[in-house]
């Protein structure tokens, strides 16, 4: 199985889906913060390993908690999902944080202040020509 085939790309969507259901709705552990979502993953075209991209948007505490939570309840998730998913093989599943969102918020934050600056900036010179 290729690593792009339409077979893999079909496992790793269910694999995503059944591991955000798991991680929201069934483990328990206070060091996982609510709001953690799996972002994407890859499901090595031999089923034997899977890499989770985990995005948390907290702080980097909540970040490194929540992915020591996930890594100590990694035997439970990996039951689950052999329960919930029928493939030959269960994936060893391992958390890699993933800060997309992170990027993309202080991006989107750095664009307001650059647009506000630019504003600010024309309204002066708009202000500093009426007086002229």
């Amino acid at each position: 199985m290729r690593k792009n085939s339409v077979k893999n790309t079909r496992i790793n969507s269910e694999v995503q889906r059944e591991l955000s259901r798991i991680i929201s709705r069934e483990i328990k552990d206070p060091r996982i913060h609510p709001m953690t979502s799996v972002m994407s993953v890859e499901v090595a075209p031999d089923l034997k390993t899977c890499k989770a991209y985990i995005s948390v948007l907290g702080t980097p505490e909540e970040q490194q908690d929540t992915l020591e939570g996930l890594k100590s309840a990694h035997g439970y998730i990996k039951r689950e999902l052999a329960r919930s998913i029928n493939l030959r093989n269960t994936p060893d599943i391992r958390f890699i944080p993933d800060q997309s969102i992170e990027y993309g918020i202080n991006m989107s934050r750095r664009i307001d202040d650059v647009i506000r600056e630019d504003l600010e900036r024309h309204q002066a010179e708009d202000r500093s020509d009426e007086l002229c």
